[in-house]
């Protein structure tokens, strides 16, 4: 029996059926939980995905959404680029589509923020269309079961399991599109929960008895690890400047880390009086805080943040400063801040304040 065959039967049987952008042909819902699971677990997904329908049920919603919503309901969930190539792409389906997603894969790829492997997954899922797909946990698959020997992140080595992916996509058929479906739901299955990185579970894999890795006891071989780099550190400090109640925060840039969310001002030599003064704030009172960390994909950041009780305040705007606000206190929960900036201003402020 065909390999994709049996995905597809043993995805019917055994496979994820209860996931919310499950049991719909939605290419709006598809679309939106393809690119939020991208790098992100399931678990972590499913309380966004929801809360980010609630409030942008359509395509139309999204592309009238002012940015900062946008980022507030996704702010915590990582990896921002995401949301405002989400917002973007919603904007260029209702201006050059008339509100209706792109029909191929190969349209739906020429959107902001979406690459091959995730237009494939769209349109397989929206349309039945029979195009591969080639995410990280399909790799595992293919590198163990086709016995792929090399880094998967290497151009050579994708090159070579994106010909196995088209090679094994379902033929054409009656049910062809519902067959593309099961077998791209059922590759993702199969990465996630029988075929993981760390405990593959080899009994329960539907494809077992042609599988390479098993056949030679390379399953903690394959796929060949990547070679690790050290992961730089980086250090900030941070002022946690407050008022009457209010928090003094500032626009991030965009590109960057955080880029377009709302955080603190940063400060990089010098003391905090100083950094508060430049800001043209005359500072009461500070505390250093203690000093936390915070790891991205290729660096960890480590930050001082001192909490600034402020006398009076003369803010300097423009000249090449970011936008900045005052923002209640109590309305840090909803905000567009980074997680862990929006986590120590929760514990600073649940506390009453530390001045």
């Amino acid at each position: 029996m065909a390999f994709s065959r049996r995905v597809a039967q043993w995805q019917r049987a055994e496979g994820r059926h209860t996931l919310p952008w499950q049991n719909t042909h939605d290419p709006y819902r598809i679309w939106l939980s393809e690119i939020m699971l991208q790098q992100t677990q399931v678990a972590t997904v499913i309380p966004y995905y929801e809360r980010f329908l609630a409030q942008f049920p359509t395509v139309a919603d999204l592309a009238v959404a002012d940015e900062e919503a946008v980022m507030a309901l996704w702010a915590g969930l990582g990896y921002y680029t995401r949301a405002r190539n989400l917002h973007a792409c919603a904007r260029r389906i209702m201006s050059d589509w008339g509100g209706r997603f792109p029909p191929t894969a190969a349209e739906i790829e020429t959107l902001p923020g979406i690459g091959r492997s995730t237009a494939a997954a769209i349109a397989a899922f929206a349309y039945g269309e029979r195009s591969p797909i080639l995410d990280g946990n399909v790799k595992r698959v293919f590198a163990r079961h086709f016995g792929i020997e090399g880094d998967p992140s290497k151009r050579a080595v994708e090159q070579r399991m994106w010909a196995i992916a088209q090679a094994e996509v379902p033929p054409e058929g009656p049910e062809a599109a519902d067959e593309m479906r099961r077998y791209t739901q059922g590759l993702m299955d199969l990465g996630a929960t029988l075929c993981t990185r760390g405990d593959p579970d080899c009994g329960q894999c539907p494809v077992r008895d042609t599988c390479v890795a098993l056949r030679e006891a390379r399953q903690h071989e394959l796929p060949t690890p990547r070679v690790r780099k050290a992961v730089p550190e980086r250090h900030t400090r941070m002022l946690v400047i407050e008022k009457a109640g209010e928090v003094l925060l500032q626009r991030r840039p965009s590109p960057g880390i955080w880029g377009g969310l709302w955080s603190l001002p940063e400060f990089d030599d010098g003391d905090a009086l100083a950094a508060c003064r430049v800001l043209g704030v005359a500072p009461a009172e500070t505390v250093r805080l203690p000093t936390f960390s915070h790891t991205f994909t290729h660096f960890r950041l480590h930050v001082e943040p001192w909490h600034v009780q402020a006398g009076p305040v003369a803010l300097k705007d423009g000249a090449g400063n970011p936008p900045q606000i005052w923002m209640p206190t109590a309305e840090v929960e909803g905000a567009a801040l980074p997680a862990p900036v929006k986590k120590l201003l929760q514990g600073l402020f649940r506390r009453g304040g530390l001045l």
